[in-house]
């Protein structure tokens, strides 16, 4: 039988780390997320809705290629008096100045789509900074407006993506309600789709090509309206300082 003999010294001394673990410990959860920040820093989220007890939402459109229905699509916001966001890429502004122009005079926001199309969180921030300015820059030539709402192609993104667009004044934008009008399901589905998931400071995504936009946007806007929707450019929408990101990337004002 083997008998256990400690000292004073080694009982203290036992004692003593166990305390200090503890403190480490309590002091580790009191910090929580402060703690980990350091070691995993926070990433960073684009808007994709906003936080709002008005029954408003934001409906915008990608253009990358064709302008198709542009026409119709002006025409119909303008039947229901409805102004939204277009996000544009450089080379469809080089294409089309006209409807960029266009666009602007009748009162909608233009937003900055990059000037390629690329998947920017690859990108160096040297180039991230050359995409946003070349087409920021084409965009203000044709309206005088520098624009100031980003959406990164494919939804692609990362903390430099949306530090580097804060640094040049862009609101990195994404959305909550995705109409899927670029996989041709048909109109119904499209008009189904929307309706179904729009809630309040709610963000649609929509493409200006789209194949059935002609017939399915006229629905939806006089759906959502029948709702009790007011829509509006997303930089009416979204809040401009004084909020924090919930992680769906929901903006939250500030109490």
């Amino acid at each position: 039988m083997k008998v256990w003999v400690f000292s004073k010294r080694s009982v203290v001394g036992t004692a003593l780390l166990l305390v200090v673990l503890l403190v480490g410990i309590i002091y580790l959860l009191n910090l929580g997320s402060d703690v980990v920040e350091v070691f995993a820093p926070k990433r960073k989220l684009p808007i994709y809705s906003v936080e709002t007890s008005e029954k408003v939402v934001a409906i915008s459109f990608d253009a990358a290629w064709g302008d198709d229905f542009t026409d119709d699509i002006l025409d119909t916001l303008d039947k229901y008096n409805v102004k939204t966001t277009f996000f544009l890429v450089g080379f469809w502004v080089d294409k089309y100045p006209d409807w960029v122009k266009e666009i602007h005079e009748r009162g909608h926001e233009v937003g900055n789509h990059s000037s390629t199309h690329p998947h920017m969180s690859k990108l160096s921030k040297e180039n991230i900074i050359k995409e946003l300015q070349t087409t920021g820059d084409k965009i203000k030539s044709i309206t005088g407006i520098q624009p100031t709402v980003f959406r990164p192609p494919f939804g692609d993104y990362n903390n430099l993506l949306i530090e580097t667009a804060e640094e040049l004044g862009y609101y990195t934008i994404q959305w909550d309600v995705d109409s899927l009008d670029w996989k041709e399901m048909g109109v119904q589905p499209v008009v189904d789709r929307v309706t179904r998931n729009v809630k309040d400071g709610s963000i649609v995504l929509f493409h200006n090509n789209a194949k059935h936009v002609a017939e399915f946007l006229p629905m939806i806007l006089e759906r959502l309206q029948e709702q009790g929707y007011k829509i509006v450019p997303i930089s009416q929408l979204i809040i401009k300082e004084n909020y924090r990101m919930d992680p769906s990337g929901r903006q939250i004002p500030d109490a």
